[in-house]
């Protein structure tokens, strides 16, 4: 008998505990459905909403190496192109929640190359903070820019970024009160949809105002600009990321609707020129801005990475030749470190003159041509976190673009998927599974945070360095480490020249 009650308790025991295996079982799989249903309707985060249940390990694995990255993974400031610490500083901006940290640095202050700010010893107060004053641009266009934010949106195409990419960046400037540069894709109506200022570029395939040869074709660029949010246009001679080589759209992003904003056939390859076939000197550089300036009436200027100055000095001297009102209304200058969706590793990481070097470099020639208030600057390169953008108004920008810092604020997880069709953010593909996953009213708010937070901190440290707002930051107020761990200021290092030409 005790045998027999032994193997009945048994079998209880055992039917227990597979009905509460069953029942385990079964709110695993309810939780596993809710966790989906949730995670593909919220709007927030576009890894979950592509990615479902499976997105959430991302995190967990974030989280975990916060204790063994020391062990196991690289440290914050490790990772290429952006490392953990400085998306981290974009997420938090962008998501408008407090950006404070603890215990101390983890930037290396004595690493060769790092800039940092004097600070004044009686800073401005709170109070004295006084807002950018606004910039004109194109004094000799029958339409001159006026604009005070002193950081804007980058160069991006629509292809090489989705619709709701695009219109997100567009709802988010135009509520921070910064431009959007269309990149070399043409003007698509998301570009407009939010209401911002908008820079139009002409790349070296001029999408958007091409003839079928691919030359120029007036009626179409008078028509771009005669929306009255188009406020300027820049000829794109070349980028940092590929300089010498047109863009390239891989033929699976080229939808029909984008063939028939650029112009060109549907599901096919694009690759640009490497140059503007009308442009092959800075006496056909001028006359084509002179031309478009005329056209539209809109300032006009031009995009380049640098390899040298010395074609810059060669284009002051023929202005100086024809007139002032000759000259570019603006330059963009790009750093060899600016990004792109598709380019030659060899190109990324060789050719052209990284933004330390050609950021001072152009503004000299400018001051000892005399012609640095008549042409504005503009840089571009890497430029993300505040101290990034306050060494460039430093150096003497009048303004700092960035690309890939509003990417990361759209939600951007640096896969490195940008070129392949497959960016599980939505936010470089033309898949709409994937676009799904960036809704516009959440990240258009990220924009504008990140656009708003970068601007509040730079004025910080304008006030820290004991000036009233940033653009009043000099040479003077920047500092930048030496080969010996000690640094110099940057005025040594870049010693403002003497004028020399025009005034």
């Amino acid at each position: 008998m005790p045998s027999t009650g032994f193997a009945h308790w048994l079998i209880v025991l055992v039917e227990t505990f597979a009905a509460l295996f069953l029942l385990l079982l079964a709110l695993f799989v309810v939780v596993l459905l809710v966790t989906w249903l949730v995670d593909r309707n919220q709007t927030g985060n576009a890894v979950l909403r592509n990615f479902p249940v499976i997105g959430h390990f991302r995190y967990w694995f974030l989280h975990l190496g916060e204790f063994f990255r020391q062990y196991l993974y690289s440290s914050d400031r490790e990772e290429m192109p952006f490392n953990r610490a400085q998306r981290t500083w974009v997420y938090r901006a962008a998501k408008n929640v407090d950006n404070t940290g603890a215990f101390g640095s983890s930037r290396d202050l004595r690493g060769e190359g790092v800039p940092f700010f004097v600070n004044a010893p009686f800073p401005n107060l709170g109070e004295d903070h006084v807002e950018p004053v606004p910039v004109t641009i194109g004094p000799h266009a029958r339409q001159p820019y006026s604009h005070a934010a002193f950081f804007n949106i980058s160069a991006m195409s629509f292809g090489a970024l989705s619709a709701p990419a695009v219109r997100a960046l567009s709802r988010g400037a135009a509520k921070a009160g910064i431009w959007m540069d269309t990149g070399e894709g043409g003007l698509a109506p998301y570009h407009l949809e939010g209401g911002c200022d908008i820079i139009f570029e002409i790349g070296t395939a001029k999408y958007g105002v091409r003839t079928p040869e691919g030359k120029l074709d007036d009626d179409k660029l008078l028509a771009i600009c005669a929306h009255e949010q188009v406020k300027m246009v820049s000829i794109k001679l070349g980028q940092g990321a590929k300089p010498g080589m047109g863009g390239l759209l891989p033929g699976a992003k080229v939808t029909a609707e984008i063939a028939a904003i650029r112009g060109i056939p549907m599901g096919e390859d694009s690759q640009s020129p490497n140059r503007h076939l009308d442009i092959g000197n800075v006496h056909q550089l001028l006359d084509a801005i002179d031309h478009i300036r005329e056209l539209t009436g809109k300032p006009v200027g031009f995009k380049a990475v640098l390899g040298g100055v010395d074609w810059i000095g060669e284009m002051c001297d023929e202005i100086a030749r024809r007139g002032i009102e000759s000259a570019p209304d603006f330059i963009i200058v790009d750093g060899s470190e600016g990004g792109t969706g598709a380019a030659p590793q060899t190109l990324m990481e060789g050719v052209g003159l990284p933004l330390h070097e050609a950021l001072p470099a152009l503004l000299d020639m400018l001051i000892v041509k005399g012609l640095r208030q008549r042409i504005k600057v503009v840089c571009s390169g890497k430029c993300i976190t505040a101290y990034d953008v306050a060494w460039a108004l430093s150096v003497g920008a009048d303004f700092v673009n960035s690309a890939r810092g509003f990417m990361l604020a759209l939600g951007c997880i640096q896969s490195l998927q940008c070129n392949r069709n497959t960016c599980p953010t939505g936010i470089t593909t033309q898949n709409p599974k994937l676009q799904r996953g960036l809704v516009v009213a959440d990240k258009s708010e990220r924009v504008f945070h990140y656009a708003r937070n970068v601007m509040h901190e730079v004025g910080i440290i304008a006030h820290s360095c004991g000036v009233a707002e940033p653009r009043q930051l000099n040479r003077g107020h920047c500092r930048v480490v030496g080969d010996d761990g000690l640094s110099i200021p940057l005025e040594k290092l870049f010693p403002y020249p003497v004028k020399q030409g025009v005034s």
